[in-house]
């Protein structure tokens, strides 16, 4: 059966999506060479059809990683992630921090009380206020976003 090179479309798409399969090389499962229907530039196809042959077909579980370029502890992971949400699991977590680092509840507090005494204050004297009390460096910008989170945080929960 002949191979069909995946679209430059697909592969923008895969990348956008951080489910572009950088392992790629590292498959060496038959169907993924045999059968155009399966990609191994699709991280997210790729993790399937892994959890399937071992769900499915009963292949031990390092035989399946190693031939679809995972480790041991990746399939568990992947596995974990499929039980609890299904093939969106399968996506890789956005890169990157998860939330504000540098501006916690006591940050965020400190800057609240600030604007209550002084609501003339813009958020770069803010961001120097922060630096003299808690010896962060916040940028302007992230204490502007951190004040519109709070306000919309307020404006969702039940009183």
């Amino acid at each position: 059966m002949t191979k069909r090179k995946p679209t430059v479309e697909k592969l923008s798409a895969l990348s956008e999506h951080h489910a572009l399969n950088t392992r790629a090389p590292a498959v060496t499962d038959p169907a993924f060479s045999e059968n155009p229907f399966f990609d191994p530039r699709d991280l997210v196809q790729v993790k399937y059809e892994m959890l399937r042959r071992v769900q499915k077909e009963g292949q031990p579980v390092a035989h399946a990683a190693a031939a679809f370029g995972f480790s041991r502890p990746s399939f568990y992971q992947a596995q974990a992630a499929f039980k609890a949400k299904g093939l969106p699991g399968l996506l890789p977590e956005r890169p990157g921090p998860r939330g504000a680092h540098k501006l916690t509840d006591d940050v965020m507090d400190f800057i609240e009380q600030v604007l209550a005494e002084n609501k003339d204050l813009r958020a770069p004297q803010l961001a120097e206020m922060v630096q003299e009390a808690f010896g962060l460096t916040v940028h302007p910008r992230s204490i502007e976003r951190g004040l519109l989170r709070r306000q919309k945080e307020r404006r969702s929960s039940p009183p």
